[in-house]
């Protein structure tokens, strides 16, 4: 049987893309250790900013919620919310 090989131009990119990856993760790049502290960092701030959207998120539901459900219990013919 042959060998088939799958070519796309989007899978062609992520192998290249990741074989250079490697080959500079296995180099002897002294700033290594900097790129990876760098990224923790950009990484712990998006996640604080994604947390602090989500919290405001969530309170703008709970409170549309409840005015919501207040006009549910409270609705007659005469009235509106």
């Amino acid at each position: 049987m042959g060998n088939i090989r799958f070519s796309h131009p989007a899978v062609d990119f992520l192998v290249t893309f990741l074989q250079g990856r490697l080959e500079h993760a296995r180099s002897d790049d002294r700033d290594g250790g900097v790129s990876a502290v760098e990224w923790v960092i950009i990484s712990a701030v998006v996640v604080a900013i994604v947390g602090v959207v989500a919290f405001i998120i969530n309170n703008a539901l709970k409170s549309g919620a409840t005015k919501v459900g207040n006009c549910i219990k409270g609705a007659s013919a005469s009235k509106t919310c």
